[in-house]
Parts: structure tokens; sequence; C-alpha cells
């Protein structure tokens, strides 16, 4: 039966079943639990970070690049355009630097979601790749970092009928990179009835100027991806299965499955510690309070940290949990030189100590 066909079935079921099936679904899939605060030393809130940091990526010096004010359908957004900051890690005062834009981009839709960073051996030049949702479709930017100007330039718009509904990416060269469709169907009522499904329809996607392409598919929401240290494993966070799948990556840009690591939550974007090869993930409690979402009773936080994930043994570590009083709806993490940075899909940004 093809897709839209079970979709027009479970349509016609829903109605008669009035929802009651669909709570159990969801109970099984989306976590409801509450946890107790674990909080960390020395945690600072960013500057000017106040509309989500959704995503966050790290050179190795420590130039951190945050995307800012994604507007997501069903949560809470604001009516800023999006923007892209750089911190640096070393400056202990700690104090995000909005880059300028070109004038020939459209900020007024820019929406940035997902971002990733390729620095080319050849001459150290930095590309920032960004998953721009204007008026809520999918493409891929693709920036050239100014250090001098603290500036982007941008080279290109990258848009295929295979990127459709783009989460995350990580760019394996200036004009490469895989990338996570988060939904099967464009329209936003099938997306809608997809989630409550929660059908393992999703995908990734490898796109190079010759060649696109599905090279894994069968998640519950496919979200943040990344790539191991030595550029052989990509790492796919099946949310909804609260797990994370580990692919080999292949000398034709396909991937095999190696394993999934199981999470015991809905965990978001993934960041890599390029020393260690530790993975960092930042995660959603409650997925009840992160799509109804009510002031009075926020959507918490917390981290996630794996340590040797390609071994028979990987350890899986809650670092930091917050009830939604101090940060809202975490969805990434990433760390250098002893520090956390804890990013949300739509509040504020932390930084806090490890040691």
């Amino acid at each position: 039966m093809g897709k839209v066909a079970i979709i027009s079935v479970a349509i016609a079921a829903l109605s008669v079943l009035v929802g009651e099936r669909v709570l159990n679904i969801s109970k099984r899939h989306l976590v409801f639990r509450e946890v107790a605060n674990k909080h960390l030393p020395n945690c600072v809130t960013l500057k000017n970070i106040e509309h989500g940091s959704e995503d966050i990526t790290i050179l190795g010096h420590g130039l951190a690049f945050i995307s800012t004010g994604l507007k997501f359908p069903g949560l809470p957004t604001s009516d800023v355009p999006g923007r892209i900051y750089t911190l640096d890690l070393k400056d202990p005062h700690l104090k995000p630097v909005e880059l300028r834009m070109p004038r020939n981009f459209d900020l007024e839709s820019f929406n940035p979601h997902g971002i990733s960073v390729y620095t080319d051996p050849s001459d150290d030049t930095v590309y920032l790749f960004v998953v721009n949702h204007p008026q809520f479709k999918s493409q891929i930017e693709i920036f050239k970092y100014v250090k001098d100007g603290a500036s982007l330039v941008h080279l290109k718009t990258i848009k295929h009928e295979l990127l459709h509904s783009v989460n995350d990416i990580v760019a394996v060269g200036a004009e490469s990179f895989y990338a996570t469709n988060d939904h099967y169907f464009s329209n936003e009522h099938l997306k809608t009835l997809e989630i409550l499904l929660l059908m393992p329809w999703t995908n990734v996607v490898y796109y190079s100027p010759n060649e696109v392409k599905v090279v894994s598919e069968g998640y519950h929401f496919a979200n943040g991806i990344n790539m191991s240290p030595d550029q052989r494993y990509i790492y796919v966070a099946n949310i909804f299965n609260h797990s994370v799948n580990v692919l080999e990556k292949k000398e034709d840009d396909t991937l095999t499955p190696v394993k999934s690591v199981a999470l015991g939550s809905l965990c978001d974007n993934i960041e890599v510690d390029p020393k260690t090869g530790d993975l960092w993930m930042g995660c959603h409690i409650n997925a009840k309070k992160l799509f109804l979402f009510d002031p009075k009773d926020p959507p918490g936080s917390e981290v996630i940290r794996i340590q040797n994930i390609l071994s028979d043994q990987p350890v899986v570590t809650q670092v930091y949990t917050d009830d939604g009083g101090v940060l809202m709806g975490s969805s990434v993490a990433a760390v250098y030189g002893g520090k956390l940075l804890i990013g949300t899909v739509f509040h504020k940004a932390l930084c806090c100590d490890l040691k």
C-alpha cells in the first residue's frame, strides 16, 4: 500500500478512535517524564541570544557559530528575522558577535535551522552551510566566512526535490553534504498527521554538484546529523525512536548501518568533540510540553553525552537537566576547552563550566 493510501486509511481510523489511540502511540514514542534539576557550575546566559539558538557548531580553535530565530510550525516564535552569530570561547567575556549578512541576501525571510562548517584544507577557507526555511520551504545556503569583517559572503542556494523537509546538515566538502529530512510529506496537515502516526518514513540525503541520492531511510523523524572526527562514520538522531543511528560512510558516499544506540530521550542535534569523538546532544525531556507550550509549565532541557559510541559498550551519560525554570527546550550541546554551550529551539543559550 502506498504512503498516501496509508494516510487516507489512517485519517478514517482516527475519526473513529477519537484520538485515544493517537494518545497511546504518542506516549510510547514522545516521552513524557519529569526529572530533577542537574545543573553545572558557573553557567552564564549569552547576551543577545534571546530568540533561540537552534544549532551550534564549533571550529577546532574555539570559534562557535550559532543560528538563531528559527520559526517552526507549532512552536513559539518571534517576528525577529534569523541571524548567525559567532562566539570566541577563548574570550573570557563570552560576547556573541552578529555576522553581517550580504546585501544581496533576503534577510527578511531568513529562517535558519541546522548548520555545519567546512574548512578547506588547501587554503583554510571556512564555509558555513545553513538549512534555511523561507516561507517554511527548504533550501541550503552556502556562505564563506570572512573573519576580518565579521561577515558572511553568500555563495550559493541549493534546492532539490529530495531536499524537501531538511532539518540538519553535515558538510563533507565545499559544495557537498549529508542532510536529514524530518518529514516525508510537504503538506503541513499531512506532516502533522505523519508525526501523530510516527511512521518511519524519513531519510538521509547525500548532495554533491554531480549527484543527489537518498543514502539511508526508515527513521522516525530524522533530526540531527554529524560525522566522526576520522570522517568514517555518520551519526543520525532518530528522535522519536529515542536513539542515535551509526552509519559507515563508503567510498561512493553511500551509508551502511552499523548500530543503533538507545538514549531514552528525544535528542535533537548532535555535536562531536574532535579530540575524544564523544557525541554531545541537546535533548527534550517532555515532548508534550514542547509542542503544547505553556509558559506556566515550560518544557525542560537535557544534555546527553555518548562516549565510546563505536565500542560494544557505549556509555550514555546525562550531563545537565533543567525543568524549564532556567532553560527551555534544549536542542544542541557543544564543548570546547572545558566549557559546554547549550542552545535551545526558541529560548536563550547558556555557557557552563564542565570542570
